[in-house]
């Protein structure tokens, strides 16, 4: 999917990209790389978990799948330190019939303190693979979401080696979003678990704050790259954080974080920050030539990648004062 002027006939979609052609050179004022400075994140370990997450089958709203993963998920945060609860909701099903549970999972790291960040990622997968090339696989076929889906959670549960020590005055919370797409036509309403969350903390403020917020999204494509989405450098509140991030990336050395804008993209991070008024960003690299087919399979994804995307996030998170 090199040629991704296909996906932009719809603008409904879950992720909504507009391509905007730019030069890949870098300027020369960019930030130095830090060789110092070595990635603690385990490529390996990291895979491994993304492998076991599409080993639990389709993890679509309401699904067994969605079930076996949240409880894979909560043992292995809690085993890790983190305090997991959940908010649960009911949402319409759009094929009619009983509501659907829903249930966001937030796990805490160090909640004494009462300024923090969100890093959050998407858990469900899409019912169906409505994109494949075989139109009878649309309807029917299996959609198991490596990169969209589990490469964001996998980054999460890779991140969480590193949080029982996290230093600095602010406080993380891993929020993992149920809703994100439970879509079988594209007039079906997308960011439930997101909209619920941000409408929640909005209507009731709790007795801390985020500071920022920052969503990863198909993080672990072999071939990654990650321009800068075009909501988050645009909005004013929000483009300070997206300078911080990507200038992070270069002094780590970490070339697929490309200082250029690059796609729109309709995502988690919009109800975060519209509804809930949590600047957020959204970290995605959406150049995906599986994306939402059955091939969406482990083999197209690098623990490499993750990791990267897991370690810029991780330093620019531990440089906040």
């Amino acid at each position: 999917m090199k040629n991704i002027a296909c996906k932009l006939v719809v603008v409904t979609l879950a992720i909504t990209a507009t391509w905007i052609g730019f030069p890949r050179v870098g300027k020369p004022d960019e930030p130095k790389p830090t060789a110092a400075i070595v990635n603690p994140l385990d490529a390996q370990r990291a895979y491994g978990y993304l492998e076991q997450i599409c080993a639990l089958g389709p993890r679509f709203s309401g699904s067994p799948g969605m079930q076996k993963q949240q409880a894979f998920l909560e043992e292995h945060f809690k085993k890790l330190g983190g305090k997991v609860s959940y908010q649960q909701f009911l949402a319409n099903n759009p094929r009619g019939g009983e509501k659907v549970p829903m249930a966001n999972m937030i796990v805490e790291w160090h909640p004494e303190r009462k300024e923090r960040v969100l890093l959050a990622a998407h858990y469900d997968t899409r019912p169906l693979p409505d994109r494949d090339p075989d139109p009878n696989k649309r309807k029917t076929g299996t959609f198991i979401g490596a990169n969209d889906g589990a490469s964001g959670v996998a980054v999460l549960m890779e991140l969480a080696h590193l949080m029982p020590k996290f230093s600095g005055p602010l406080g993380i919370d891993f929020v993992l979003f149920d809703g994100e797409e439970l879509v079988y036509d594209k007039d079906d309403p997308y960011f439930l678990g997101s909209s619920w969350f941000a409408k929640k903390y909005a209507e009731k403020p709790p007795a801390y704050k985020y500071r920022w917020g920052v969503v990863m999204d198909m993080v672990g494509d072999v071939d990654l790259q990650i321009y800068q989405e075009q909501f988050g450098i645009a909005w004013r509140d929000t483009r300070p954080m997206v300078k911080e991030i990507w200038e992070t990336a270069a002094k780590l050395g970490v070339k697929e974080f490309i200082p250029r804008i690059g796609y729109e993209v309709r995502d988690d991070h919009l109800p975060l920050r519209n509804t809930g008024k949590i600047p957020s960003c959204d970290i995605i690299d959406f150049d995906y030539p599986p994306w939402h087919t059955t091939n969406d399979a482990p083999k197209h994804c690098a623990g490499s990648s993750l990791t990267k995307v897991g370690w810029v996030v991780y330093e620019w998170a531990k440089g906040q004062k």
